[in-house]
């Protein structure tokens, strides 16, 4: 859709399409029909529209960083419970010591005061956030962004099996049922055995003297500690119990994140970590580069760490890479940057998903770019919220429409929850007010989310763009009858299957229940969504 055109316009598109492709798949008097056709009537409605998307499912969450996923009061409790002191010019947690107690006097008082202390509670959200910046506090949305981390890291350490349980309950309580969760899952081994090895420029060569110091341990810590954050996750959650809470029943997969701005010889441990543990661990389903793509490691070393992933990619050709790239725009780094990072994660660093993609436009020939990525179904995972408030991008400047018109798959996601106060709601929201997305583009994006996850098993679709289910459940009527028996045979042997099913189901009751009221719905004719495929 060209967000330019007038609406009065836009509202032929769908009917016209429909005359001109006959009405084998799109009956007019559809529940999906009239759930858009009501879906327009409350567009520009706050309070209806936010109860329709919340209730919206949603499918999964592709690009979410766990401890920025977590709002700041929660780490503000933790560190209490941890005994953590608030150094308050800096306003950053800090372990006691003998020689450094927590002293109020001296300028770190335990976190607990902040409990009872309002100005240093709503202090520390809005160093911890993006919660009341702006332009006007003398530093940048990008620079404010990534320094939270550091501030709450001394509770994020500490704390991973109950920030896994709160992003699981608020991704149930927002009607999704997957989320990928970037985390670095090794405590840091495989970075230390990467500065104890160092660098060389073999990486053959280098990978075997990692392996002879041990670099497999850090595998063995991936399984333990994703074993240990779940186990507090049920326990948490009281899984497993009359008493469960919503965040159970959420599909969980994670992503190793490697730390980009970190020294050579560390960045390529952390991968040859990553890519062995997720060789070990199904749960561990893919690698990812974190930090700025603007520092100057980042920036020097980024051909680098792509023919690092080329090489390892033939090594561990099995295991999943997604990619940040492109979370660039003028100014913010030199002019040539802009002009490879996402073309070279895709053809050099073999990044199955990208996320951000913001500078696309500056890249070379960037038509011919989306081009091969939409043959080559490369997601982009689009993160309206953060691009706003790290870039400054948003509305017509935001490219999430040039990779619709090309082709490109998109799903929204919600990057940095916490940090940017956002949900998945709120993404959907945002893409509806900026972006003017509309009902079948939002569903579009929920199963694309799932088709592109890093799940094991064959997709439910044959034809995601036409809808059109895999022949062993091509006459089901996906999501609104019971399968049948070759249907459930391969439901039961295709995880990523069996949670598109359940999403078919969610978004089929739905629309049921949006369609059964009927004073809540306009007539057929009057639906005004474009046609946009997949």
């Amino acid at each position: 859709m060209n967000p330019i055109l007038p609406r009065a316009l836009l509202t032929l598109i769908p009917l016209l399409a429909l005359l001109a492709g006959g009405c084998s798949n799109t009956s007019l008097e559809t529940a999906e029909y009239r759930t858009a056709a009501y879906f327009e009537t409350i567009r520009d409605k706050p309070e209806p529209l936010a109860r329709f998307v919340r209730a919206m499912p949603k499918g999964g969450d592709l690009h979410n960083h766990l401890s920025g996923a977590i709002y700041a009061e929660s780490y503000i409790q933790w560190a209490a419970e941890d005994g953590l002191c608030v150094a308050v010019t800096r306003m950053t947690l800090v372990a006691p010591t003998a020689t450094a107690p927590c002293d109020a006097e001296a300028g770190r008082p335990p976190a607990s005061f902040a409990l009872a202390t309002p100005w240093l509670y709503n202090a520390l959200i809005d160093a911890w956030s993006m919660r009341n910046w702006t332009p006007a506090s003398g530093v940048s949305g990008h620079d404010h962004f990534f320094a939270t981390f550091g501030k709450f890291g001394a509770a994020s350490a500490t704390n991973t099996g109950k920030m896994l349980a709160e992003a699981a309950y608020r991704a149930a309580a927002e009607e999704l049922v997957y989320l990928e969760l970037m985390l670095t899952p090794d405590s840091g081994i495989s970075r230390n055995l990467g500065r104890a090895t160092g660098w060389d420029d073999d990486l053959a060569r280098l990978r075997g003297k990692l392996l002879d110091r041990g670099i497999l341990t850090a595998a063995t810590a991936v399984t333990t500690n994703l074993d240990e954050m779940e186990a507090q996750l049920r326990d948490q959650l009281a899984c497993g119990t009359p008493a469960a809470r919503p965040g159970c029943g959420v599909t969980l997969r994670y992503q190793f994140q490697v730390s980009r701005g970190n020294p050579k010889e560390q960045v390529f441990a952390q991968m040859v970590a990553a890519f062995e543990a997720a060789r070990r661990d199904p749960r561990l389903v893919a690698l990812n580069l974190v930090q700025p793509e603007d520092g100057p490691t980042a920036i020097a070393d980024f051909s680098l760490q792509m023919k690092m992933l080329d090489y390892l990619h033939g090594v561990y050709p099995g295991v999943h890479i997604a990619l940040h790239a492109g979370e660039l725009v003028p100014g913010l780094a030199p002019p040539e940057a802009l002009t490879f990072h996402i073309r070279d994660s895709i053809e050099v660093g073999h990044a199955e998903r990208i996320g951000h993609g913001v500078d696309v436009m500056d890249e070379e020939r960037p038509v011919e770019l989306m081009r091969e990525m939409a043959r080559r179904r490369i997601l982009v995972e689009i993160c309206l919220s953060s691009n706003d408030a790290v870039l400054g991008v948003r509305g017509a400047r935001h490219p999430l429409r040039q990779y619709q018109r090309h082709g490109v798959p998109v799903a929204l996601a919600t990057d940095d929850a916490g940090v940017l106060r956002s949900s998945i709601t709120e993404e959907y929201l945002k893409g509806i007010r900026e972006q003017q997305l509309n009902y079948r583009e939002l569903k579009t994006m929920a199963r694309a989310s799932l088709e592109h996850a890093f799940l094991t098993g064959p997709s439910l679709w044959r034809d995601l763009n036409q809808a059109q289910p895999t022949a062993a459940c091509g006459s089901d009527g996906v999501g609104r009858l019971p399968p049948s028996d070759p249907c459930r045979q391969f439901l039961a042997d295709s995880p990523k299957a069996r949670l598109q099913w359940e999403l078919e189901e969610a978004l089929a009751a739905f629309e049921s229940d949006l369609a059964r009221d009927d004073a809540r719905v306009l007539p057929a004719a009057a639906n005004p969504e474009p046609a946009w495929g997949y």
